[in-house]
């Protein structure tokens, strides 16, 4: 199964995420089948490829609660639904 995920990355005290679609049974920061985001929760400044997004989503991807969240935030859902 595919997930969409938050994979770690930067300095100590100075995390930054990258959203990736990765398979469910990946280290957490593995090597991703595709990065499709950026999300700072420090600035809470988040960058999407909402295309790609989409396209992950309506080929079953399941999201993670925390990219859940980030994903309602910027309406992704409703671009699926559509």
């Amino acid at each position: 199964m595919v997930k969409l995920r938050l994979k770690r990355f930067g300095k100590k005290r100075e995390v930054s995420y990258r959203i990736v679609a990765i398979k469910s049974d990946a280290r957490r920061d593995g090597r991703p089948l595709e990065e499709l985001g950026f999300y700072n929760p420090r600035t809470d400044e988040t960058r999407l490829n909402v295309p790609g997004l989409v396209k992950r989503l309506k080929d079953g991807a399941q999201p993670t609660d925390t990219v859940r969240s980030i994903l309602e935030k910027a309406k992704v859902f409703e671009q699926v639904n559509a």
